[in-house]
């Protein structure tokens, strides 16, 4: 089923779905209320706003066009990327989306010079934990933390490139 899937660069109306399904999907289940759909906004704008030259977005559709997950890469220091807004839609988790999206964030860092490949989410997100362990990154820090009204555990991942 994900073979099926293409992974496209960011075009109109993408923004504003990932906003979207980011708000919905994080209210649902984790309890995230509206300041957490505000900090996507914020990170969105800013990505479209300041894009640099190595900043990669990839969205997953299908082939009539619907969304079914995305990524984003930015870099805050020239060796080193940093993985964002990660997002696959539940219908098309364990379907291997998820591997083909990180894959193209990890092959895009190492392409373009990146010592490491970092992210910061949170200790509830079980599965992509699994996920990045499989491929490599190591957990650096978790710390407790309330975010957007929730209990969680902040966590930082690293891959050495």
């Amino acid at each position: 089923m994900a073979d099926s899937i293409t992974l496209r660069d960011l075009e109109a109306g993408d923004a504003g779905w990932v906003l979207m399904r980011h708000g919905e999907l994080y209210w649902q289940d984790e309890g995230y209320g509206p300041a957490f759909e505000a900090l996507v906004a914020g990170i969105l704008a800013d990505f479209i706003a300041n894009r640099g030259p190595n900043d990669r977005a990839w969205i997953a559709v299908d082939a009539d066009g619907k969304r079914h997950g995305s990524v984003f890469c930015v870099w805050p220091e020239p060796e080193v990327a940093k993985l964002r807004m990660f997002l696959v839609e539940p219908a098309m988790r364990g379907t291997g989306l998820a591997q083909r999206l990180l894959d193209a964030v990890i092959g895009h860092a190492r392409a373009n010079g990146a010592s490491r490949l970092v992210l910061w989410t949170h200790e509830s997100h079980r599965a992509a934990g699994r996920l990045y362990a499989r491929n490599g990154f190591a957990l650096l820090a978790q710390v407790p933390v309330t975010a957007f009204g929730q209990a969680t555990q902040e966590q930082t991942w690293e891959l050495r490139l």
